[in-house]
């Protein structure tokens, strides 16, 4: 028993040790030569078999994006799609990012700052396309959106119920704050 515990332990941290190298290589790297861009994990992912082209929604995107949010399962009924994508398209300090392969919507994060910290919300994957690398690539661009903004912290909101969300984005470095997230609807 003593010996599982052991193994246990040593398997734990060596998959820790491992993590911080990596982070602390990918530090180093970016030190040295500067953040990746979105078109360097586009052109790991485009290595991977994708034609896929990356880029801020245009008007002519809307009602694919809007299908992709429903078909992928992000959208929620309380919320309108066209009315947010609006919002985000209202100023610099926010945007849709698309994921386009063969003339078609296939990924999106909306991407912004408050002055303070980046968010993301509205990842979404084509269910077809899913689990294949595209979302890490959509969290890479959004990401590089917002560092080029100089922003240095970013955050996101995962329902408690989706725990193949929360893996994914622990999987890409970002961790529980502890914090409650309160609302108000202002309109009535």
């Amino acid at each position: 028993m003593i010996a599982g515990i052991v193994l246990t332990i040593v398997a734990i941290y060596g998959r820790r040790l491992w993590r911080l190298r990596r982070r602390r290589l990918r530090m180093a790297v970016i030190d040295r030569f500067g953040a990746p861009s979105p078109v360097t994990e586009l052109n790991r992912f485009q290595a991977l078999g994708g034609p896929l082209t990356m880029r801020d929604i245009a008007d002519e995107d809307i009602q694919q994006v809007v299908a992709l949010w429903n078909a992928a399962g992000v959208a929620r009924s309380w919320n309108e799609p066209a009315r947010d994508i609006a919002f985000a398209r209202r100023d610099a300090h926010s945007t849709v990012l698309v994921g386009i392969e063969a003339g078609q919507v296939v990924a999106s994060a909306m991407v912004g700052e408050d002055g303070h910290r980046g968010w993301v919300y509205y990842v979404a994957i084509a269910p077809e396309r899913q689990r294949g690398g595209l979302g890490r690539v959509m969290m890479q661009a959004a990401e590089d959106w917002l560092i080029k903004r100089g922003v240095w912290k970013v955050q996101l909101l995962v329902r408690a119920d989706n725990a193949k969300a929360a893996r994914f984005y622990e999987q890409l470095g970002y961790r529980d704050t502890g914090s409650v997230c309160l609302q108000k609807i202002l309109e009535t």
